[in-house]
């Protein structure tokens, strides 16, 4: 089994830390994957940089080269995964419904740490749209922005172990760690706030592993058919950036197993 792993920011060294994090949550015989945008934002704080970055995930889908069984969406609370399902034949994860999923199997109430404060209302609005946000009892933002996560990895924790305490207060018994920049923190978290801390990037790993083991996919007789055939202007847009680069049909099974540019 193959899964990709999709970082929606462009900063490479936050790709790896999502390539590892999985890769050790991975059962034996699963190979992860991971690659970024060709173009677009550093980081995602905002609406702008959000949906900036879901079309240039949308437009690396399209022109990868690459075969795999399932896509996680690495981002946390952007949007662009409805647009992954209906051009992909493979299930399409995100670490957001992830991550609130196996902690509402671990406790009543979850709550969600994560980076600036304006992050907050547009991780909300996530949950909702999921149905999740109903045992959702906070999400508070820890001031750090997504770039500052990897500058002083022992403060990233003592900040987010903070914030972390406050969501337990307003009633949260199980944290989310709410960026894909926070992989691999959940140990060092939990161990300083003594409840079950879940990270979105191994969860994802191993709810694509059992819907793969199901023979399950995205269902696509409505909400998330493929998209009409007609004339998209300048699309895919990376092969006007970039001519010569791989270029592929936007269904996951015209694919092939090459694997440069990862």
């Amino acid at each position: 089994m193959r899964i990709l792993f999709m970082n929606p920011n462009t900063t490479a060294s936050m790709t790896a830390s999502i390539r590892a994090t999985a890769t050790t949550a991975a059962a034996p015989g699963t190979e992860i994957i991971a690659t970024e945008p060709l173009w677009g934002p550093e980081s995602i704080e905002g609406h702008f940089e959000g949906y900036l970055s879901a079309a240039a995930v949308l437009d690396r889908l399209a022109t990868l080269d690459l075969s795999f069984d399932a896509l996680v969406m690495a981002g946390f609370g952007e949007p662009g995964r409805e647009g992954a399902q209906e051009l992909l034949d493979v299930p399409v994860l995100d670490i957001t419904e992830s991550a609130a999923q196996m902690a509402m199997m671990l406790g009543h109430a979850y709550g969600i740490v994560t980076t600036l404060d304006r992050a907050v209302p547009q991780i909300r609005d996530r949950l909702l749209t999921a149905g999740l946000l109903q045992r959702c009892a906070a999400v508070r933002g820890t001031g750090l922005g997504v770039l500052e996560l990897e500058e002083d990895a022992e403060r990233t924790v003592e900040v987010i172990t903070e914030t972390a305490r406050e969501a337990v207060r307003d009633g949260a018994e199980v944290i989310c760690l709410g960026c894909g920049g926070m992989a691999g923190l959940q140990e060092k978290v939990a161990a300083a706030l003594g409840v079950p801390v879940v990270d979105g990037v191994a969860a994802a790993v191993k709810f694509a592993e059992a819907v793969v083991g199901l023979g399950l996919t995205t269902s696509t007789g409505r909400s998330f058919a493929p998209p009409r055939p007609k004339v998209i202007g300048s699309w895919p847009l990376s092969a006007h950036l970039s001519p010569g680069r791989a270029q592929g049909s936007p269904r996951h099974t015209a694919f092939s197993a090459q694997t440069s540019g990862i």
